[in-house]
């Protein structure tokens, strides 16, 4: 893969080169979700976001050479109440067992219509409360985290005593009093400061519990940010030679740490703070990446506005009309990762129009050579230099798309290495796994229509035709929407026609029949008559007198 990949680095505050620590393997972690709830849309963002940086990085370095780790975070207060909430005739054990098994299950289902590959390692909190307790316990011993009433804290300010370590909050570049602002502290008599935050406390006599860190006789359960550290570290450093008993700071860091804009503080001012302290290291991650924030109609997103949206929403039915989710993942990196997105119904409906058009457009009979159909979906898609270097700079999605919406914006007169190129540059953006393809269930039903009219109309878009049932023609949800992109139109009585006298239509017909014309004066025969099949689709009779001079009408 040429060119020279470059992230902006939210530590530096600066674009920078990446550069693996180890040349042959990099190791990405990324926050994952809590399962309590359905994932939302703006959960969403930064699946997709390092979904694409995934993909690149495995075509960079191999996929057998990135371990890709994103979190199941299966312990949280969230959850509990979820839980007593639901199903508050059974154990509470039990119960979380219900909301988070059914939980994970959705988000898995979602992100992979989003067009998501799974993760090469997803660690579970409840699978590593053994590594979590094994650093609180180094944290413990260094000084730099008490108990106090059953509760373990880690003291920001006992880090001044460790030159080696960076200092408390230039993460994220806050002073004290935003920090404590920031933070949302809570308020407890056993705190030396306010700033110190929980690693690990004390569980209630319903609630899960884990042998507690030495000193502490009853059962407890780990705070939030201790949970990334142990399982980062337990995912990306054993594999390399170091992991939680290897006590040469060098081998304690990774290459890429990524999330939400939303986590750089408390979350992983944290991490960064605990990690380092553990093991006596500058940096937790070399690069930390974070995607900007969502709002939707201009609006934060909230369930008290009445706009939450969450992903399965969108898939079954957002607007009156369920999403597929190659219309969804378009939209998102219709907007550089970094920036803030405005979640938008014209987005979607823009994104929609391109994602049909080449899943309409792309099928076997679109191409001249049945070859180059099977060339288009070989096993490993070939992205296009521009998507290549627009992805390699800083995920420039905007401009990877705008590769791929100049192809589609002509893509009736693609040739077939045009056409090949335009599916591998969809799938390597995730645009075009077969998963993803427009959904078949949302059927219309056209009824009293001419068999002939119906045939011609869904000739091209035969891929998304369901069938006939009791004498009535069905369509999906595709269907439809190309029906009515192509000038038919469905009446009050149900019926298809053809709307002859529109403007719009006759141009696009008559763009046709010039590309037609061209084609027959360079004598590219093969290209005339497929135009003119094209034309026959739309019920688009041509006639070419002696002249040369093609004249049209339509006969249904």
């Amino acid at each position: 893969m040429s060119g020279t990949l470059k992230l902006y680095n939210t530590l530096t505050r600066s674009k920078e080169v990446f550069k693996p620590i180890d040349d042959k393997n990099v190791r990405l972690y990324v926050c994952g979700p809590t399962v309590y709830d359905d994932a939302h849309i703006g959960n969403a963002r930064p699946v997709i976001v390092f979904d694409v940086l995934y993909r690149l990085l495995r075509r960079q370095y191999g996929p057998d050479h990135i371990v890709y780790a994103r979190n199941i975070t299966d312990v949280d207060d969230k959850i509990n109440a979820r839980a007593a909430r639901d199903y508050p005739g059974l154990p509470l054990n039990e119960a979380i067992g219900k909301v988070t098994e059914a939980t994970e299950r959705q988000f898995h289902a979602d992100v992979a219509a989003l067009g998501c590959l799974a993760p090469t390692e997803e660690p579970h909190a409840t699978d590593h409360i053994v590594e979590m307790v094994a650093i609180i316990e180094r944290l413990v011993a260094r000084g730099l985290a008490y108990i106090a009433e059953d509760n373990v804290l880690f003291s920001p300010t006992a880090m001044d005593r460790y030159p080696g370590v960076p200092r408390y909050g230039s993460f994220a570049r806050r002073s004290l009093d935003e920090m404590i602002a920031g933070a949302r502290v809570d308020v407890a008599p056993y705190k030396r400061d306010p700033m110190d935050f929980v690693l690990w406390k004390p569980s209630k006599p319903n609630e899960p519990g884990w042998p507690s860190p030495r000193g502490i006789a009853v059962p407890g359960r780990p705070g939030w940010h201790i949970e990334c550290s142990a399982m980062s570290m337990a995912k990306l450093l054993t594999p390399f030679g170091g992991g939680l008993a290897c006590d040469d700071p060098a081998k304690n860091i990774f290459d890429i740490h990524g999330g939400g804009i939303d986590l750089v503080f408390p979350h992983h001012e944290n991490e960064i703070a605990q990690s380092c302290c553990a093991f006596n290291t500058e940096r937790m991650a070399n690069v930390w990446m974070h995607n900007g924030f969502l709002q939707v109609e201009g609006e934060k997103m909230s369930k008290s506005l009445g706009n939450f949206v969450t992903i399965h929403g969108l898939l079954t039915g957002w607007n009156g009309e369920p999403w597929a989710g190659a219309v969804i993942r378009y939209a998102m990196l219709g907007t550089h990762y970094r920036q803030p997105i405005d979640w938008t119904l014209g987005r979607l409906t823009e994104a929609k129009a391109n994602v049909y058009s080449v899943a309409g457009y792309t099928a076997k009979r679109d191409f001249n050579d049945e070859r180059a159909y099977a060339q288009a979906w070989r096993d490993k898609p070939l992205p296009s230099t521009e998507v290549l270097e627009a992805l390699q700079d800083d995920l420039n999605s905007p401009e990877a798309l705008s590769q791929v919406s100049g192809a589609i914006s002509r893509i009736f007169a693609l040739k077939d290495d045009e056409r090949i190129q335009l599916v591998h540059n969809m799938r390597f953006l995730g645009l075009m796994e077969e998963r993803q393809r427009p959904s078949l269930t949302d059927t219309m039903r056209i009824s009293n229509t001419p068999k002939e009219l119906v045939n011609k109309a869904t000739l091209k878009y035969r891929d998304y035709h369901v069938g006939q049932a009791n004498g009535d023609v069905q369509f999906s949800g595709a269907a439809k929407n190309w029906l009515k992109d192509h000038h038919f139109l469905v009446t009050d009585e149900n019926t298809l026609e053809y709307q002859t006298n529109d403007a719009a239509a006759h141009g696009h017909i008559e763009r046709l029949v010039n590309e037609r014309n061209a084609a027959r004066s360079r004598k590219d025969w093969k290209e005339s008559d497929r135009l003119r099949d094209e034309l026959a689709k739309f019920g688009v009779v041509l006639k070419d007198d002696k002249n040369g001079i093609t004249t049209w009408e339509i006969r249904l």
